[in-house]
């Protein structure tokens, strides 16, 4: 049974950071593409970032995500926090994926792990 495991949220002020991280189990992790979504209170779960096997890290704004495939982790490294930016944050991950692939649709993975609570506040 693969698993998921999340860590590294809590509490942050607005304009601060935290760094999320995933670790997989019983996953091909080195064939598999890794992916963040989040899921704010009263919303649906929106994709935040994705990673392919084949790359090590990846910035898109505020978000940068990294993988270190030797130890089985992916990692979300958030910057200037919003309050926005509250939510739940999952781990997803997809194995056997080609070369480069990013996916961000959430029917994409077929693992998730159980979210980490962000707050966002001063």
């Amino acid at each position: 049974q693969v698993q998921l495991v999340e860590s590294g949220g809590g509490l942050a002020q607005p304009g601060g950071s935290l760094r999320l991280s995933c670790a997989a189990s019983r996953l091909d992790f080195s064939s598999s593409t890794m992916g963040w979504f989040r899921q704010a209170p009263g919303k649906a779960r929106e994709f935040v970032t994705s990673i392919s096997w084949s790359t090590t890290d990846s910035v898109s704004g505020r978000f940068a995500i990294s993988r270190d495939n030797a130890k089985n982790m992916v990692y979300l490294e958030m910057t200037s926090l919003k309050p926005e930016d509250t939510a739940v944050y999952y781990c997803a991950a997809k194995y056997g994926t080609n070369r480069g692939a990013v996916l961000q649709s959430e029917s994409d993975y077929d693992y998730w792990g159980q979210g980490t609570q962000v707050t966002v506040s001063s």
